[in-house]
């Protein structure tokens, strides 16, 4: 390298230390290049999972997949650049299946109407971010539940790494049972965790990466994943673009079915998955001030509702922060950089999308589980000796992953404190704002 890119290198490294804090925040450009890259390969599933979720309700699937991933960078760089915070927004799972099979299934509604009731749900979004009623809805949950959402989400993510590995199957008579041990992919999955715990243990930088790309390389040899025999495994010369779905949303036909009930449950769900997210994954980065908050989150917040209101038009259900932002906390990203490098990877993923795909769950599930350890640890913080703390910390951290959803795990952990603190005389410990959202939550299940 010649002195003069040498002063450009770090020129542009002195630019990104200034702009994302990276020396304040203990990080550096090679750190959270690589943990961009970590999550980038941790959620690359959702190219597979989301487009297919969302052709079931007619949508077409060229087109859906080039506004997964349009909509994926977007929001990822912007809740990088404007809140400075390691986090992948992409549209979600859960709201993606809802979006199918109950508006466009079960309801019978079209894909465009249930577009248009998307973009209403992100338009009160953003509406609660600007006024700084979601600051006071956070600033209202008691820190026993803040702490418990982090380990819950912990438990939800392993459980996920579990599941996609076939570790855990589904039994008719206990619900889960342990899969076949003797499975070579089950096998394999066993060994990427040996391997990845290994580099963690000796603090590998990138040991999480380095970990896929052994398990994966393994896959690879055993045949349970393909081996890329010509360019069209691994990229594609002209890229999709959503030309069936951009601006197709049905804003008046969603207001005039009068889907209220729709609206409040996706905003719901996709608020306290949201919320749920960025404490867990602050709160493990050591992004929260002395007072246990994260100073970031408002940003953040308005940041994911953009993201949603945006989505409706170019093609996709609602956004979300995704709990695999973890991998890249766990990876030693703490800054939006991280992010940054996860959304400008999904644009390249537009034209290698064949090769991504290669990635098995054998080599993304190590990873899940290890996330899982690591979010674990938030529990002694947690007092047990109090039954009105333990209960809803309880029902927090363990119905996140039997209910597979964050929201959900929530809204026990709500209704049983407000409801315990109450019931015991203390209610001089509930904040206004929880009565309010135990409210909301019952509302949510009855409707």
């Amino acid at each position: 390298m010649s002195s003069m890119e040498y002063e450009r290198t770090n020129e542009a490294n002195g630019f990104l230390d200034r702009f994302f804090k990276l020396t304040k925040n203990g990080t550096s450009v090679k750190t959270e290049f690589f943990a961009g890259i970590t999550m980038f390969i941790a959620s690359v599933y959702i190219l597979a999972v989301i487009p297919n979720l969302l052709s079931v309700s007619g949508m077409p699937h060229a087109s859906a997949v080039a506004a997964v991933v349009l909509t994926t960078a977007f929001a990822t760089m912007l809740i990088g650049l404007v809140a400075n915070v390691p986090v992948i927004v992409a549209p979600g799972l859960g709201l993606s299946a809802f979006f199918s099979y109950t508006i466009c299934g079960a309801m019978g509604l079209s894909w465009q109407t249930a577009l248009g009731a998307v973009f209403i749900s992100g338009t009160v979004f953003v509406i609660l971010t600007v006024t700084k009623v979601l600051n006071k809805i956070v600033d209202g949950i008691p820190q026993v539940l803040k702490t418990s959402i982090g380990v819950g989400i912990g438990l939800f993510v392993a459980f996920i790494g579990f599941k996609n590995a076939h570790i855990i199957v589904p039994n008719n008579a206990t619900f889960v049972t342990l899969g076949n041990m003797q499975d070579p992919a089950v096998l394999l999955t066993l060994l990427g965790l040996f391997i990845t715990s290994i580099l963690l243990a000796k603090q590998v930088k990138g040991g999480l990466l380095i970990g896929m790309a052994f398990t994966t390389i393994a896959a690879m040899a055993l045949g349970l994943t393909k081996i890329p025999a010509t360019s069209a495994d691994i990229f594609n010369l002209v890229p999709p673009v959503p030309v069936d779905t951009f601006g197709q949303l049905d804003i008046m036909g969603a207001i005039k079915y009068g889907i209220f009930s729709i609206i409040f449950s996706i905003t719901i769900v996709d608020m306290f998955d949201n919320i749920g997210t960025l404490i867990g994954v602050t709160r493990k980065a050591n992004l929260i001030n002395e007072d246990g908050k994260f100073e970031g989150l408002d940003k953040a917040l308005l940041c994911t509702s953009i993201g949603a209101a945006a989505g409706a038009v170019v093609g996709t259900s609602t956004v979300t922060s995704y709990i695999e932002s973890a991998a890249a906390v766990a990876d030693g990203g703490r800054t939006g950089l991280t992010a940054v490098v996860t959304g400008l990877l999904y644009l390249v993923a537009l034209f290698f999308a064949p090769l991504f795909l290669l990635v098995p769950p054998q080599a993304t599930a190590p990873v899940l589980i290890t996330i899982g350890v690591f979010m674990m640890s938030e529990v002694t913080h947690i007092d047990f000796t109090d039954f009105t703390e333990a209960l809803p910390a309880f029902l927090t951290i363990l119905l996140m992953p039997l209910t597979f959803s964050i929201a959900q795990g929530l809204s026990f952990g709500f209704i049983s404190y407000t409801l315990i603190k109450l019931t015991t005389g203390r209610r001089h410990e509930i904040h206004p704002i929880m009565y309010i959202m135990t409210l909301a939550f019952i509302i949510h299940f009855a409707i």
